[in-house]
């Protein structure tokens, strides 16, 4: 269509400044990257926050230290620079600056001008994974540097003004954010998982070193740390059973139900321990499974850049939080492994499926996480029938002469029950455990979901 031409342009114009200035209009027309609808995150494919999240999974499982705590809460600050480095390309969306505990501003892009959101995404992620993985192995690292860079390269567009500036708006946004992160109490956890200054207690009913000889818990401060949200952190603790020694209690009852279960497992039921099992040093952590959920659901259903980025923001906020509460709980009741008590009064002989983890019981972490990303990925999605691939392609468990089989669930809480079975299943967790995380988990869930993303 021909566009009209301007009053400043005068009988007197020459016939090739005309052509010029039509030519020139007509581009400006064309050119996608003035056209209000093109410029928003939503308007754009989630290919970018896939592979950044991808990248982030693979980087948990070589970089040292990265334990379930310390890879919930490197999860959280990528989810988050994810979303608000592409948050201002959302019409009807809203910073969570303000929302967090002691975030008060974040950088804002300038007013009038042009941004791929694609771009400010990807440098972004550049920048807080460089950071937040600051220890990984030097050719990982490299990594992120050759991803930055062939994703800019794809998403350059014709205007590398804006490209530059989109870039620059990223970066300073996860830099914001990684400044704020290092004051919450976890900065550099991997340092750290086992403080030499902490002593264990050493009562009846109290947690004990594990089989494979850790004398010090995984983490034990890290309760201490902020949440992303208040409203988190006022949680109150719930209590757990009273200790009891006695075959009619409550909390023997608990225990003997694990050691019962243990002894008589299907091949089902291994295939549910061992697939949800997580462990730190063969695969992404529990934590990185939650965000491998939220990625299969995000490229399976289509997601666009902006709703992707939101799914990994409120599910990388859910699985931080839900660690520090749930370590919180461990910490303040410090209680035993089923694997104290079995040995001590039921069976001094016997060993769990799985071999448990070196740090308290009471309440599960992996029920807690697992609840709070059901609750987040249910607001976003629905519930939906979807295939857990994630660990697809691992070579079968010989010592327990088991395979890791994809599983498919109908909805999200689901795999959040499935998740806690699991625990239970394997020896490490009672009833109790379960339901206790289960329950403060969802409720974490829906705090995260109460933030004003719009």
């Amino acid at each position: 269509m021909l566009i009209p031409l301007p009053s400043f342009i005068t009988r007197q114009t020459t016939g090739f400044a005309v052509a010029l200035a039509l030519l020139s209009l007509q581009s400006c027309q064309n050119d996608p990257e003035v056209v209000p609808e093109s410029a928003t995150a939503n308007s754009y494919d989630a290919a970018v926050a896939s592979k950044w999240s991808k990248l982030t999974l693979q980087l948990v499982r070589v970089s040292p230290g990265f334990t379930p705590p310390v890879t919930a809460r490197a999860i959280g600050y990528a989810g988050l620079t994810m979303y608000e480095s592409v948050v201002a390309g959302m019409p009807g969306s809203r910073s969570l600056a303000g929302q967090l505990q002691q975030l008060s501003t974040l950088p804002q892009p300038t007013a009038g001008q042009l941004y791929r959101w694609p771009l400010s995404a990807n440098a972004g992620q550049a920048y807080i994974l460089k950071n937040l993985f600051a220890n990984a192995p030097a050719a990982n690292l490299a990594r992120i540097d050759s991803l930055e860079n062939a994703l800019a390269r794809e998403y350059a567009g014709p205007n590398q003004a804006a490209a530059n500036r989109s870039a620059a708006y990223g970066r300073e946004v996860a830099q914001a954010i990684f400044e704020w992160s290092k004051t919450d109490g976890g900065h550099q956890g991997y340092l750290r998982n086992f403080p030499a200054s902490f002593t264990p207690a050493t009562a009846l009913g109290d947690w004990q070193p594990t089989e494979n000889g850790l004398k010090i818990p995984l983490q034990p401060y890290w309760g201490n740390n902020r949440t992303f949200l208040a409203s988190d952190a006022a949680m109150p603790m719930p209590q757990p059973l009273p200790y009891s020694v006695s075959p009619t209690s409550q909390y023997y009852a608990q225990y003997l139900e694990v050691y019962g279960k243990n002894i008589s497992l299907t091949q089902e039921e291994k295939e549910i321990a061992i697939w949800w099992a997580d462990d730190p040093s063969d695969t992404f952590t529990p934590p990185g499974h939650s965000y491998n959920l939220a990625r299969i659901l995000v490229n399976t259903t289509g997601a666009d850049l902006g709703k992707a980025a939101e799914t990994f923001a409120r599910t990388g906020i859910a699985v931080a939080d839900a660690f520090i509460i749930c370590w919180k709980c461990k910490f303040t009741f410090n209680n035993e492994r089923p694997y104290t008590f079995v040995r001590r009064v039921i069976d001094p002989n016997w060993v769990p499926f799985w071999p448990a983890p070196p740090f308290p019981g009471y309440s599960s972490g992996h029920a807690t996480q697992s609840a709070a990303t059901a609750i987040v990925l249910e607001h976003l999605y629905g519930n939906v029938t979807f295939t857990d691939d994630s660990h697809v392609g691992r070579m079968r468990d010989v010592a327990r002469a088991t395979d890791f089989k994809a599983r498919t669930f109908h909805s999200f809480w689901e795999t959040a029950e499935e998740s806690a079975l699991s625990r239970f299943l394997g020896g490490i967790h009672s009833r109790q455990d379960n339901e206790v995380g289960l329950r403060e988990g969802r409720k974490i869930g829906q705090h995260v979901n109460s933030l004003n993303w719009q």
